[in-house]
């Protein structure tokens, strides 16, 4: 998968996605990313890419002259067609699914802003979508970028060392949240690994697991838990998750 980001900042870009899963999806050619400064397609002698807003008002807006003219070097590097994404508190919220989707892309744009944001005329006629990583304002796109750059790079083939990792994540699959994990050593001043964690016993693990990761969607994110949907099954572990959160709640 190929990946074009215009940002101000392309070194920041590249330093955030050199570590980890990210960085070996890059080493293993499974990943190909590409930073583009639209300060590099500006004129005049300040190379400038932002003005003050028409109207009034503070802050400053990023021009659309510069951009367009680095998104046309951005296309012209590769002919794969490409959707221009653009990083935005005003876009859809950014989910699993929607990583899932990208991630079977072959190639995307991601565009970052930075002042007050980016000249609408040019969002209009060049941005496909816009993507929100979550209801606050940063000082620009390249964090959220980053972020999408990161949960895309991971889904793909190879990336990962272990392919069950992705399918086990928190939200994939039927959406609910994961289950808690416990490594060396066994016993510990902090607590004890559970026993059905080390008996051996696959088929009373997985039950373990599940009831873990519905509990726990059901304590941290109940909007995400579709009781009418779930199996009988599901249903009566997560009754019995309950009746054991409150009996300990009694004792306590």
């Amino acid at each position: 998968m190929r990946i074009d980001v215009m940002t101000l900042f392309p070194d920041f870009i590249a330093q955030a996605a050199a570590v980890g899963v990210v960085g070996r999806a890059q080493e293993r050619g499974l990943l190909s990313l590409h930073g583009w400064n639209p300060r590099d397609y500006a004129t005049g002698g300040y190379r400038r890419v932002d003005d003050r807003p028409f109207g009034g008002g503070p802050g400053m807006v990023m021009l659309l002259e510069p951009l367009r003219a680095c998104l046309e070097a951005v296309r012209a590097a590769d002919p794969v067609p490409a959707p221009v994404i653009y990083m935005s508190p005003q876009g859809a919220p950014l989910t699993q699914k929607k990583v899932r989707e990208l991630a079977a892309l072959p190639r995307m744009i991601l565009l970052c802003g930075r002042y007050e944001g980016v000249d609408e005329r040019f969002l209009e006629a060049e941005v496909d979508e816009e993507l929100s990583i979550g209801d606050y304002v940063l000082s620009g796109g390249e964090l959220a970028a980053a972020v999408v750059i990161d949960a895309v790079g991971r889904l793909q083939e190879g990336a990962l060392n272990d392919a069950e990792s992705a399918i086990q994540d928190s939200f994939e699959g039927d959406g609910l949240l994961d289950c808690p994990h416990y490594t060396q050593p066994s016993s510990h001043p902090l607590g004890d690994v559970p026993a059905v964690l080390r008996s051996g016993d696959h088929a009373a693990i997985a039950r373990w697991r599940r009831q873990q990761a519905l509990g726990r969607t059901w304590l941290r994110r109940p909007d995400l838990l579709d009781e009418a949907g779930l199996s009988k099954a599901d249903r009566l572990l997560l009754e019995a998750y309950r009746a054991a959160l409150a009996g300990r709640d009694g004792a306590g």
